[in-house]
């Protein structure tokens, strides 16, 4: 039997946080700031030293360990060395720029989102059960969700507005160990819904294309608010 809630789990299970040393986080953003998460740029150790100020055996071995950790790919070609930021160096990045965003930028500002209402997959009602992640629910959000969550696919309009939201500060809602499984961690942050609490949800791990969010609700809004799916919806957030 395959049951509905299974991918959520999956993708609560084992999330790795990926970490990077001050020493590497300072080459690939050189790195970034010559081309490299556009295109490949030709790069050797001693060209990257002297961007550096290190010596090239230095230099080679924080290329080495990069490429380890699978945050830049590297070939070797007769002409020289090509470097490109991968995936998971560019995450790294962007993570670094929205402190920095959260650091300089003024706050109380307010964003919107708006979407329809779609149906899930039927995960939420046993992921908001899990007596572990419901503690930390009402502790840090400051309410009980609805055994159940919402789905929204957003307009094409509130796709930046989405991305902007990752400046925010997230509560994080911590991984735990129960009966010998690890269950890991997500952040959540909060919202509002003509006015019921709710908070948009994002598991450490998730397969959800960019175009769709998943909330928590104080209540059940398909029943309080009469919807049904294709219904438009505003989810509002106060950075206050």
């Amino acid at each position: 039997m395959v049951h509905a809630w299974k991918p959520i789990y999956d993708m609560l299970i084992n999330f790795d946080i990926a970490m990077i040393n001050n020493d590497d986080l300072m080459t690939l953003k050189r790195i970034a700031m010559m081309g490299g998460l556009k295109s490949q740029v030709c790069l050797s150790s001693q060209a990257m030293g002297g961007q550096l100020d290190i010596s090239p055996q230095t230099a080679s071995r924080r290329l080495i360990s990069l490429e380890k950790e699978k945050f830049i790919s590297r070939t070797i070609r007769p002409d020289g060395q090509y470097i490109r930021i991968k995936e998971s160096g560019e995450r790294i990045l962007r993570g670094e720029y929205f402190d920095y965003c959260r650091i300089f930028e003024e706050k109380d500002v307010s964003y919107s989102l708006y979407g329809e209402v779609i149906s899930g997959l039927g995960e939420g009602r046993y992921y908001v059960s899990i007596p572990c992640y419901m503690e930390q629910f009402r502790d840090k959000l400051g309410f009980e969700p609805f055994p159940g969550t919402l789905n929204l696919r957003l307009d094409p309009v509130s796709l930046e507005t989405r991305r902007e939201l990752e400046k925010l500060e997230w509560v994080e809602i911590e991984g735990f160990v129960d009966n010998d499984r690890t269950f890991g961690s997500a952040r959540c942050l909060p919202c509002s819904i003509e006015g019921s609490a709710s908070a948009i949800i994002v598991p450490g791990r998730t397969h959800y294309p960019d175009d769709i969010i998943e909330l928590l609700c104080e209540h059940g809004l398909r029943k309080k608010l009469g919807l049904k799916d294709g219904d438009k919806i505003k989810v509002e957030i106060s950075n206050d």
